[in-house]
């Protein structure tokens, strides 16, 4: 029974609203002793965790160069790029990007974009210039993020390999449902295809907006 103390620390941290990772390192170190595991058994295991997850930490290697960017004229020059092009609204231009991230998340290219190193630095300077006066830049900014994360979230279901696909097939496997990740790949073009069609029309119905005002 003293191996689950974990849960109790995890419940009472979050209640407490402690930093969230040093109650799980406590819980899982307390759970540790309580099993009987070594202490460096135990700090093992976190190191090989680290080690297993590392790609996370590459954020921190990302923020830097788009500060230096960002410092050096990136958002200027996006906007400058975006006030030469003639007949560019907001909506033509985030729906391009929908199109863009939703082909490259289903390629498997999750990473290639994202909020930090493309909305914040480039897509969305580029729609505020295409807006100009006709939108409150904080919601160009918010609808350029929703782009972003609808592209990702109903693309990347169709690339075969994705976890989500993959935790799919084994809770269906679990009930005894047997279906191959290529079928459930298949099924997610429809949904990826009415969620462009529903949020191109959010970005269609901006324009409009911008054009009556």
């Amino acid at each position: 029974m003293l191996v689950l103390a974990g849960i109790a620390i995890i419940a009472l941290g979050f209640l407490l609203r402690f930093n969230p990772m040093l109650v799980i390192a406590a819980s899982a170190l307390v759970t540790g002793l309580a099993a009987g595991i070594d202490p460096l058994a135990i700090l093992a295991a976190f190191g090989k965790a680290f080690n297993d997850t590392r790609y996370v930490t590459a954020i921190y290697i990302v923020l830097p160069v788009i500060g230096l960017l960002e410092r050096n004229g990136l958002q200027a020059r996006a906007r400058a790029l975006v006030g030469g092009l003639k007949g560019l609204t907001t909506g033509r231009l985030l729906m391009a990007y929908l199109a863009f991230r939703q082909i490259t998340a289903a390629l498997g290219l999750t990473s290639v974009a994202g909020p930090a190193q493309t909305v914040r630095p480039l897509i969305a300077p580029m729609a505020e210039a295409a807006a100009g006066e006709a939108h409150d830049p904080e919601k160009v900014k918010a609808m350029a993020a929703a782009t972003d994360n609808i592209g990702l979230f109903f693309g990347e279901d169709i690339f075969i390999a994705i976890g989500s696909i993959l935790l799919m097939k084994g809770v269906l496997e679990g009930y005894g449902i047997f279906v191959e990740p290529l079928h459930m790949s298949v099924w997610a073009i429809p949904t990826a295809v009415a969620a462009f069609a529903i949020h191109g029309t959010r970005l269609w119905l901006l324009d409009r907006r911008a054009r009556r005002a």
